[in-house]
Order: C-alpha cells, then structure tokens, then sequence
C-alpha cells in the first residue's frame, strides 16, 4: 500500500527498531519525522539519506523524551501526525530492592509517559485530518516477565493498557491503537554485547546468542528491524482498518509458552 501524503514521527528513531520502522514507513511512501535527545550533524545527515533512498520528505527534531513539554514540542513542530510510532526506550537491569530510583523514574518516563504525552499531542491532528494511526513498540515484556527488569517491563504492560485505552477513546472514529511486541531483535545495541557476553560466560558467541540471548525465544531466530517496521506498515494499512487495541507479537513464539 502507499502511505502517500501521511506524515510518520517516529520517537526515539536515529538507529535500532525506530530508524528500522523509519525507514520502512518511508518506502511505503509516507513523510518520515526522525527523532532522538542528541542534535548532531550525523542526526541530520541520517534523514537526509532515509529521504534519498526513499524520495520523501525527512527531517530530524531534536526532543528528550524524558520531558512532557519535549513531547508535545515534538508534536507540534513536526506540524503534522498522521502515524505516531512511539518507540523511544532505555533499560537497564537490576533485583528491585536495589533498583535505582533515578534509573526506574527515567525509564517509566522515557518508555511510558512519552507514549501518553506524545500521543495526546497527536490525536487533535489525527481528528483534524480525519485518519490516524497509532502503533507502540511494546516489547514481549509487555506480556510477560523475566527478572531484574522491574520498570522495564512495569513500563512496557504500561504501554500495552494504554494502547487499549487509546483504541477504545477512538473506536467510533478513523483512528486505531495498536501495540507491536517484539521478542529479541537483531539491532546494533544487541550485536554489539554479543562479544563481551561470549567472553563474559567463556562461551562462543554462537552459544550465546543461542544459549543466552535467544533462551527463551522458541524460533532461535532474531527478529529484524525490518520484520518490526513491516508490521508497523501493516498496522497503518486499509487491511488494518477493523484491528485495534491489540498487540501484536514479533517474538518467535516467546509469549507461546
């Protein structure tokens, strides 16, 4: 399908899941808004490449997606949303009672409230416009848990209820909410701490990503970043009209067992 005159703002999308979706929102012929907290030329530079290799239109705005007024900044100088990816995240690991609060308030704000302040900056648009689509990257962790990622994965069932709460606010109108929940995908964060693990636990790094990284994902397989961005495609397509307030697992079967 052709996303053709629509207008995509992707948070958190200057590399990983987000530039992935970018750059599929882009071939299926939308205009892309790339984002993240740096403001570098590189930023820049990179939505310059997504419009050449995709001929559309692609500008990078600078927002901390930690910040409630940065959201809606974000929004509002993007000046147009038809499609809000809200895909802006951090982790980190740790037991709950020694969790830093720093790191569990930031994560809360970054993987959670964004997603809300972002999308009630973009819903007067989408009405104004007459058509939307809102799609959160959740995680398999919205779905389920694993250990030591006590905000992560409170913030990521977050995401998913507030999906749901979107769909039904917006059920009787041109608008659907939809959560992606990926499992383990294949990203350069990701690649890069398959070295470091591998000599960490002396093992190989093809038991590691076999072992470790992909234990409990049943496919043995990595997701891609196109994989997500494709279904991120879907989701904004005529097919998608009816499906809304859903997730969406990209997971190899992880929340099958």
């Amino acid at each position: 399908m052709s996303l053709q005159g629509k207008t995509a703002v992707i948070t958190g999308s200057n590399s990983g899941i987000g530039l992935g979706v970018a750059h599929e929102l882009a071939r299926a012929g939308a205009d892309v808004v790339i984002n993240s907290f740096t403001d570098d030329d590189e930023d820049h530079k990179l939505a310059d490449e997504i419009a050449r290799e995709h001929g559309v239109k692609v500008r990078y705005i600078q927002a901390d997606m930690s910040k409630a007024d940065e959201c809606h900044a974000l929004i509002e100088k993007a000046g147009a949303c038809d499609i809000l990816v809200n895909n802006a995240g951090i982790q980190h690991v740790a037991p709950v009672e020694e969790f830093p609060v720093g790191k569990w308030d930031a994560i809360i704000a970054i993987n959670l409230s964004s997603a809300f302040h972002c999308t009630a900056a973009a819903l007067p648009m989408m009405r104004k416009a007459g058509w939307g689509r809102v799609v959160n990257i959740a995680s398999a962790h919205g779905l389920t848990a694993s250990p030591y990622k006590s905000a992560y994965v409170a913030a990521k069932h977050g995401v998913v209820g507030l999906t749901k709460t979107v769909a039904l606010e917006t059920a009787q109108e041109p608008i659907t909410a939809n959560a992606i929940c990926p499992g383990y995908v294949k990203t350069p964060l990701v690649e890069a701490q398959i070295p470091d693990t591998a000599k960490k636990y002396d093992m190989t790094e093809e038991d590691v990503i076999q072992k470790v990284i992909l234990d409990r994902q049943p496919s043995k397989e990595f997701a891609t970043v196109e994989e997500i961005g494709g279904t991120a495609v879907f989701l904004c397509s005529s097919a998608a009209n009816q499906i809304t307030g859903t997730t969406i697992s990209v997971d190899g079967g992880w929340t099958a067992l």
